[in-house]
């Protein structure tokens, strides 16, 4: 009987821990899964739990790991106690791709390593591994207490770590480059940009980059204008920073803040550390000198660049008979009037015409056709993207016409909810099998169109319909793969 409140206070522990990052990350980067691998004591079973097949295609590099060698269980200075749970012994990451993963040895979970998916258009990772690290943490706590004593928090703590994340990876970074002896409250830092970005003016969100500068690095900035102490705006009163905003939105200018107050404006040199708060007006990014941590969008943050990777594009292309040049400038002509769209927050259509012969658009012919390969015609390029209708282009490297009209008879697979635009791409692609069509969005969303139908990344492997719902040895997990 005890040995089995056992084993369900310890799944209870681990399954509500993972339910909470997994729900916590969905939030902060898109639908993520997670799995976890763990050892309670050194000469136990190992464990898998892997409820959404995150792990699926890397059994070889797990059994080489785990099965093949006992590296893993190497104890080397660490010393199993389980009165030591809050001291934590990093374990090497297992560097999967298109996985993140973080571990670590601690005096109650002998070993644990957590995973989830490396999602391509995040600005940094960093802040995810803090996420799985402090997951770390919190399993080790949660399997040192008494099970009488169990509340689940953890898994509550970790659904909502977001600031968090963000907030233990910047220390981190500062720590490494400054010392600890930084004088910014970073979380102060966090809710006062969060707080502006939510604060318009005469009903327009804010534009424009506020700068947070170590108060040791203030001397070396040459200010266009300076406030006087006594007068020099708190960074939490919103309002008076979003009014100050409009001073250097969409210029080279920057305010200044030395996390507490507005010191002043500049253009200049900047310090060699500094924080910025890139304000987009509904989107906004934060970075820590040239490394774009994370973006942030109706007052909370999230890990999305909001630009489009066009990776389904990539891997559609190859099926068609182009030259590996010709194929990556395409490519690259299409991902600068996509960004371009973006960027300018309209919505736009681009035809990929790759047939032989080319396609009868009704729309504007352009006689000679636009080289795509001229940054000059590119641009232009961009500029007619805004004109309503679609931009029909060839593998020639050149766009042919532009506000073309798309038509084509009603199918199955259709969605009223996304416009006319994306619905008339699925009617022509399903007529015509030898066109791409991208849809953008004013709202920044992307959607690759081919054979009447949305792609996605066909690289995924396709995971078994076998769901687990509880941990199970990983030897037994492997042999049933």
């Amino acid at each position: 009987m005890k040995i089995l409140q056992e084993k369900t206070f310890i799944r209870r522990c681990i399954t509500d821990t993972l339910s909470g990052i997994r729900e916590g990350l969905s939030r902060f980067s898109g639908e993520s899964r997670v799995a976890v691998i763990y050892c309670l004591a050194p000469n136990a079973d190992l464990f898998i739990l892997d409820p959404q097949n995150l792990l699926y295609g890397y059994e070889p590099k797990l059994k080489e790991i785990y099965l093949d060698s006992c590296a893993w269980r190497q104890q080397d200075k660490f010393i199993f106690n389980r009165n030591t749970f809050n001291q934590i012994e990093p374990v090497p990451s297992l560097q999967l791709d298109g996985r993140v993963s973080c571990g670590g040895k601690s005096g109650s979970v002998f070993y644990q390593m957590w995973f989830t998916e490396h999602h391509p258009d995040v600005c940094s990772i960093g802040p995810t591994e803090r996420w799985l690290e402090h997951a770390v943490l919190r399993f080790s706590h949660d399997i040192a207490d008494e099970r009488s004593l169990y509340t689940g928090i953890s898994g509550s703590f970790l659904r909502e770590y977001a600031t968090h994340a963000v907030y233990d990876y910047i220390v981190d970074m500062i720590n490494l480059r400054l010392g600890l002896d930084t004088r910014i409250d970073i979380y102060h830092v966090l809710d006062s940009v969060l707080g502006i970005s939510k604060t318009p003016e005469e009903s327009v969100r804010p534009h424009g980059k506020l700068l947070f500068v170590e108060p040791r690095f203030l001397s070396g900035i040459t200010f266009l204008a300076r406030f006087r102490k006594d007068e020099r705006p708190k960074v939490n009163h919103f309002k008076h920073v979003r009014k100050l905003l409009q001073a250097v939105e969409h210029s080279d200018r920057k305010l200044i803040s030395d996390g507490t107050s507005i010191i002043g404006i500049t253009e200049g040199f900047l310090p060699e550390f500094h924080l910025t708060a890139d304000f987009q007006g509904k989107i906004g990014f934060l970075s820590l000198e040239n490394e774009k941590i994370c973006s942030f969008i109706h007052g909370s943050y999230t890990s999305n660049t909001y630009r489009a990777r066009l990776v389904e594009v990539e891997e559609a292309l190859l099926d068609y008979d182009l030259d590996a040049g010709s194929r990556d400038s395409l490519f690259q002509a299409i991902v600068a009037i996509v960004h371009s769209a973006q960027n300018k927050k309209f919505g736009c259509a681009l035809v990929i015409d790759l047939a032989k012969d080319k396609a009868f658009i009704s729309g504007q012919d352009i006689n000679p056709p636009i080289d795509l390969r001229l940054p000059n015609q590119l641009d232009l390029a961009c500029a007619l993207s805004k004109v309503d209708g679609a931009l029909h282009l060839r593998p020639d490297l050149h766009l042919h016409a532009f506000a073309c009209l798309l038509d084509g008879h009603c199918i199955d697979g259709e969605d009223r909810a996304r416009g006319a635009r994306y619905n008339s791409a699925l009617r022509f692609t399903a007529e015509h099998p030898q066109t791409i069509i991208i849809v953008v969005s004013a709202d920044r969303p992307v959607s690759v169109i081919q054979h009447g139908k949305e792609i996605h990344n066909r690289n995924c492997l396709t995971a078994p319909t076998r769901c687990a719902i509880h941990p199970e040895p990983l030897e037994q997990w492997l042999a049933s793969r």
